[in-house]
């Protein structure tokens, strides 16, 4: 049977530093050239995947926004898009806004991938701006109105505070639009004591990406094996046939495991892919 392997990037293949390691690089390199089946799927976005997995060669789409695009590593194409309905999007956003909040939006224009920001009120809005210019994410744009990129695909709004805020935020629209979003609450480990309340459209989910991908690619026979540390990662647990998380893990996703192994800072995740793969 042949065997896939799809990881969560941050806190689980990365270390703590947001790198991936030149072992675990060097490792899955000589294994995809072997012909490891291999992506991963993460809340963050291609652009800053292709940074980190430059010289990797996947034969597999990755799994990006939890899901809202399943694109070409390479290419930075959307093979799939999953988008938040117009209608609901303006209406989280008033409730956003009615909580004190302000969101980052990204999106689909058409043509490339957009990050809008208007007001920056907080610290943890200030470091993940920071971060993304720094970096010299194309994505980011000033708007003087948020709502100026409604007419684009919407795939994510990002709002970023303290824990009870979002808490409560997040309760308010699933209340009004659970049945149609998919939201995902989880403070950023780079920055502790900030949270980041994550929405996206009810299909933007890693478990349908990967069912996406085992149709489309005919991989239906082969052993589904994925590795994560956040409750986002949940889904892709249930539905998987050997779901490993790493020490570091949060507990509730250690729950759904079949095996928990060592953590992200010790290159676990490749470790573990080069014995099971080649059966060392």
């Amino acid at each position: 049977m042949n065997t896939v392997y799809v990881s969560d990037l941050d806190g689980t293949l990365l270390g703590n530093n947001a790198i991936l390691s030149s072992f675990s690089k060097k490792v899955l390199h000589e294994l995809l050239h072997k012909g490891l089946q291999f992506t991963v799927a993460s809340a963050r976005s291609v652009v800053s995947m292709q940074v980190m997995l430059k010289g990797l060669n996947l034969r597999l789409p990755v799994i990006e926004f939890n899901g809202a695009f399943i694109s070409d590593l390479d290419s930075g194409r959307h093979e799939i898009i999953n988008s938040i309905c117009p209608d609901v999007v303006e209406s989280i956003y008033k409730l956003i806004l009615e909580f004190g909040c302000v969101p980052f939006v990204s999106s689909f224009n058409g043509t490339e991938d957009c990050a809008y920001y208007k007001d920056v009120i907080n610290d943890g809005m200030r470091w993940y701006l920071s971060d993304r210019l720094t970096n010299k994410d194309r994505r980011w744009r000033a708007i003087e109105d948020l709502t100026h990129s409604f007419c684009e695909q919407i795939v994510c709004l990002t709002v970023i505070g303290y824990a009870q805020q979002l808490l409560e935020l997040q309760g308010a629209i699933i209340q009004r639009h659970g049945n149609s979003t998919e939201t995902h609450l989880i403070e950023n480990q780079y920055s502790p004591g900030w949270y980041w309340l994550t929405i996206h459209d009810c299909k933007a989910t890693k478990d349908q990406a990967i069912r996406t991908l085992v149709d489309n690619y005919g991989l239906g026979e082969s052993e589904i094996i994925v590795f994560g540390d956040q409750i986002n990662d949940i889904k892709m647990f249930k539905i998987a046939d050997r779901a490993i998380a790493v020490a570091n893990a949060d507990a509730e996703l250690q729950r759904y495991a079949t095996l928990v192994i060592g953590s992200n800072t010790e290159d676990s995740v490749v470790k573990y892919i080069r014995q099971d793969w080649l059966k060392i």
